[in-house]
């Protein structure tokens, strides 16, 4: 299982928004690496998760997530080999059993890649569904004043 905390966004009915913790590529090297480049150019962006959640919960209230992990294999499959496979596929068929031109090859691997990608996104979208609620957390309520730290 694969679990994540995630903080709630807004509630509206039964659906969260819920907004993931951002946390750094890696800790090790304080920047040097090619990880935390990457993170600093392409993750800024913030990314939303909407689920049904039948508990009551608040704005800035905590919640813990999990999802079967035996399912991202199969769908890390779709996402990264089908457009490749598609592509390739679709370039060997042109070239082989149709025997056109390169530019037509060129062409028919875009199309097979773009097919693939498609069948890929259609397939992946049933793992939001295996997202499950494993605990929601209380709101802690800031602490302003301890008993005998007035100074009367």
């Amino acid at each position: 299982m694969i679990e994540q905390t995630l903080q709630v966004v807004s509630v509206k009915g039964t659906t969260v928004q819920l907004k993931a913790e951002q946390k750094p590529a890696c800790e090790g090297c304080n920047g040097k690496c090619g990880s935390q480049v990457f993170s600093k150019l392409f993750g800024t962006h913030k990314k939303t998760f909407s689920i049904n959640i039948e508990q009551s919960v608040q704005i800035g209230q905590k919640v813990r997530l999990s999802l079967d992990d035996s399912h991202i294999v199969r769908n890390a499959f779709f996402v990264y080999m089908l457009p490749l496979l598609g592509a390739f596929i679709a370039m060997f068929a042109s070239a082989l059993l149709l025997s056109l031109p390169e530019l037509w090859q060129i062409f028919a691997a875009i199309f097979g890649g773009v097919t693939g990608f498609f069948i890929a996104k259609h397939s992946v979208k049933s793992l939001k569904h295996d997202v499950h609620l494993v605990k929601v957390y209380p709101i802690s309520l800031p602490l302003t004043q301890i008993d005998g730290d007035c100074g009367k």
